[in-house]
């Protein structure tokens, strides 16, 4: 696996049945770092979801929240 500028960059073997591109070979390594990166994405996905569901909700700093609850 190579990684340029933060970008992943792949080495596919592609595979043909009937002269028609069918299948993608990667290495494990390569397989494994873009797994990696689609589970980040998703977790993005994820947070940005929560914080639109959240709207704009009063927050507090996490020291006071701490404080009011008697961890600090």
């Amino acid at each position: 696996m190579i990684e340029e500028e933060g970008k992943l960059k792949l080495h596919p073997e592609i595979l043909k049945k009937n002269g028609k591109k069918e299948f993608a070979v990667l290495p494990y390594e390569e397989f494994v770092a873009l797994q990696e990166r689609l589970a980040d994405a998703e977790d993005v996905l994820e947070l940005r979801k929560a914080k639109r569901a959240e709207g704009r909700k009063k927050s507090i700093p996490l020291a006071e929240a701490k404080r009011k609850l008697g961890l600090g």
